[in-house]
């Protein structure tokens, strides 16, 4: 396993059509959006449990790659494991570091992501991940839809009588959004995520959406991944500057954006020294 020596920050787009990317349970379920500017919005954890679904998926069984944050996990059952395998006899210095390594270790998410296993009889401290990802965007406004569906079915026996129920549905038209990341090599070498681990979040982001079909999102696609390798555990540049050079604009700005090719994506500016830009999907 080769250990990460470099910083990297990464622009990651990907479109819905005819989907909803991110429901909000407090709306209804409507697709997330801020209302200031119409834009879409998808969660950090919204693409983390994509991410995480991907790896349990394809590194099922495998040693090192457990997922922490899984439907219906009891997590202080994970935390009381850690301490039943690296300290049986509860001798031993400092349980709780030695119990929040054993995590990292055998978890994918906690040395990814990090986590926060500070609760239980028996705890595992707290991880700060070296990945991490902010809310994605819509680069345009999007139009929530609200549509009416019908069944033939019915749930209740009093509702035999009824030809139909009906029922809602709630789907964006089409939106590309575009969502920023950051790796940190400093952080990396602390939870032991190394190179392997790192190729495999760049699969998981590439092929996520193919194993996440649904009625609510069926056409789901990630159109681009731009990733900028510092030379440097530190970093060569502002993350910020960097982000500013990916520009996705619309290639007719009077008729309505239906699909990618509405966009054009390109590298604005030159790459500053130091920094390579990787492009992993183009």
């Amino acid at each position: 396993m080769s250990v990460v020596n470099n910083r990297y920050e990464f622009v990651y787009l990907f479109d819905a059509t005819n989907s909803n990317p991110n429901g909000d349970p407090d709306a209804g379920n409507l697709p997330r959006i801020d209302p200031e500017t119409s834009r879409g919005l998808v969660t950090d954890v919204c693409l983390k449990r994509k991410v995480r679904n991907y790896v349990a998926m394809s590194n099922e069984n495998k040693q090192g790659f457990r997922i922490y944050i899984t439907e219906k996990a009891v997590l202080n059952r994970f935390h009381e494991e850690a301490h039943t395998e690296i300290n049986p006899d509860e001798k031993l210095k400092n349980p709780e570091d030695k119990a929040k390594d054993w995590m990292c270790r055998n978890f994918y998410d906690v040395r990814t992501f990090g986590a926060v296993m500070s609760t239980g009889k028996k705890t595992c401290g707290q991880v700060r991940g070296p990945v991490q990802l902010a809310f994605a965007t819509s680069v345009d406004p999007i139009f929530p839809m609200e549509l009416s569906i019908t069944r033939m079915a019915v749930t209740k026996e009093e509702d035999l009588k009824k030809e139909r129920t009906m029922g809602r549905k709630h789907i964006v038209p089409y939106g590309l959004y575009r969502v920023h990341g950051y790796i940190s090599a400093k952080l990396a070498e602390q939870t032991g995520f190394d190179g392997d681990d790192l190729e495999l979040f760049w699969q998981a982001l590439q092929n996520m959406f193919e194993h996440d079909r649904s009625a609510a999102r069926g056409e789901m696609v990630a159109r681009r991944l731009y990733v900028f390798k510092h030379s440097s555990e530190m970093g060569n540049a502002p993350a910020h500057k960097l982000f500013e050079l990916i520009k996705a604009v619309r290639i007719n700005d009077k008729q309505v954006a239906r699909s990618f090719s509405d966009y054009q994506v390109e590298v604005s500016g030159k790459v500053p020294e130091g920094v390579e830009l990787i492009n992993i999907i183009d």
